[in-house]
């Protein structure tokens, strides 16, 4: 404990408490080897070697920890051996025949343009001779064979910024438990467990989380809670914020049902530096494992 208390505060005290960005590290040998050395030698529960998909591929604000995550999950996909990953960025993953060959999918800050803030849309201008109405018509598809997916029993792991893969469409908000609003500049966060007696946050051990990142603000379907909150931070402790009432607790990281699957949501992963913390990478590979179903806990409503 001596030893995460004093690490925390050396990283803390090198960041300035507002910066637009941290550094990001070179994906070499010591990195890899650092993120090795802290990932969890196993999984907390028994079970058959899942199969994950890694959706990577953004379209608007590219969060430049995206290829550090995809090394990250490696790592922790062969260290634990409790799942593998399949790296994509194209929009075929979302063809219905390719989704079924998954038991989760992990959107790794695949932020879409705005204003529209449609990833299928996106994808498809990129690449297509479509006209404009065709499109929108395919994009409309690929995002209902995502969400049937879901529906029948797959799993969704969101980071960070993929909050907005949809983020203006009612629909697939109350799929992921929320749209993004706004956010300040980065700063140093506090996260405290809503229960610290809820299985998907023991790796925090009772004592929270705290890194630098944005703070994220959440609308559209985040005003109904139709999710079970896992950590928060307090809005008072967060400075920035636009001119409005906040409330007093915001959450950061939740868990829900979507007809027979579960999504999990988790705002840590603006930086890679907040994966040092080893804390932090047990938490990934728990929510992995609820997710997929393999890690029961409670995932009821919290509600309004």
């Amino acid at each position: 404990m001596l030893k995460k208390i004093i690490f925390l505060w050396l990283t803390i005290a090198a960041i300035p408490a507002h910066s637009q960005s941290l550094e990001a590290p070179k994906i070499d040998k010591e990195f890899l080897d650092k993120i090795e050395s802290l990932a969890p030698a196993k999984a907390k529960i028994q079970a058959p070697k899942r199969k994950l998909l890694v959706y990577s591929q953004h379209t608007g604000f590219y969060h430049w920890t995206i290829p550090h995550n995809d090394e990250l999950l490696k790592i922790m996909a062969k260290k634990s051996g409790a799942f593998e990953v399949h790296i994509a960025h194209d929009i075929e993953s979302f063809e219905k025949k390719n989704l079924k060959q998954y038991d989760a999918v992990i959107f790794n800050n695949c932020n879409p343009s705005g204003p529209k803030r449609d990833l299928f849309y996106d994808l498809l201008k990129m690449r297509s001779s479509l006209s404009e109405k065709e499109i929108e018509a395919k994009a409309k598809v690929y995002q209902q064979n995502f969400m049937d997916y879901i529906a029948k029993g797959g799993g969704l792991f969101i980071m960070h910024g993929a909050i907005t893969v949809q983020n203006n469409d009612m629909e697939f908000s109350r799929l992921t438990g929320g749209s993004f609003d706004y956010h300040p500049k980065q700063q140093t966060i506090h996260l405290k467990e809503v229960d610290k007696n809820h299985p998907l946050v023991a790796a925090f051990h009772g004592d929270g989380f705290t890194h630098v990142d944005e703070p994220y603000f959440f609308n559209n379907a985040y005003k109904e809670h139709n999710f079970r909150p896992l950590l928060y931070m307090e809005s008072k402790d967060i400075t920035g914020k636009r001119d409005q009432a906040h409330d007093d607790i915001v959450y950061l990281a939740w868990v829900k049902r979507h007809g027979k699957g579960r999504v999990l949501y988790s705002s840590m992963s603006h930086n890679i530096q907040s994966a040092y913390q080893a804390e932090l990478l047990e938490f990934f590979l728990d929510g992995i494992q609820y997710v997929t179903g393999d890690l029961k806990c409670d995932d009821s409503v919290m509600g309004k």
